[in-house]
């Protein structure tokens, strides 16, 4: 047989590629229970984002709510603890970055880039996890009137900012936008 000639498929060949599909196909059947457990499971899809409603938090009060199985804080504070946030100096501060999701990932910790931003610096939206060991702390308590873990004794001030303690970081500021006034979409 030549070159240019080409030679008729015959019962061989069609063995070969009948046994190759089926290879093929029943190493998808094999791997797709294991690709298939990979992906989160629906409650964990549900919780990706949450919507709160914070109408009723009035000035000096905190809300927890929960959001991929952690608590969140979410505190409406008052001037008072406005002013002093603003007023701590940032070589004062344990961690001098921001931890805010929202913002770049090395702005500094002020006050202002640990709230919800201009026109709502009294909001604070948190991840309520002491970031020593992984404690929830308690909210309007501490040396330093904001959250207190008292497993281990870290304080954290009134912007959610490690000031005293073994907690290395500040209470992390997760993805969160105001949806509108009265509502508040974290994820």
């Amino acid at each position: 047989m030549s070159a240019t000639e080409t030679s008729e498929p015959n019962r061989r060949d069609f063995l070969y590629i009948a046994t190759g599909m089926a290879g093929a196909v029943g190493a998808a059947g094999v791997a797709w229970p294991f690709i298939d457990n990979m992906r989160p499971d629906a409650s964990t899809l549900a919780l990706a984002t949450i919507e709160v409603d914070v109408s009723g938090v009035e000035p000096g009060m905190s809300i927890t709510a929960k959001w991929r199985g952690q608590p969140v804080f979410i505190r409406n504070r008052t001037e008072a603890e406005i002013e002093a946030a603003r007023n701590v100096e940032l070589d004062d501060l344990k961690d001098p970055v921001a931890r805010n999701a929202n913002v770049a990932a090395d702005a500094p910790a002020t006050d202002l880039a640990r709230s919800a931003g201009e026109g709502k610096e009294n909001w604070l939206v948190m991840v309520g996890v002491c970031t020593h060991l992984g404690c929830v702390p308690l909210g309007q308590a501490g040396d330093f009137g904001g959250w207190f873990c008292p497993c281990h004794g870290s304080h954290y001030d009134t912007a959610g900012r490690i000031r005293k303690g073994p907690a290395p970081t500040n209470l992390p500021v997760p993805t969160f936008t105001f949806t509108s006034d009265t509502s508040i979409e974290i994820g």
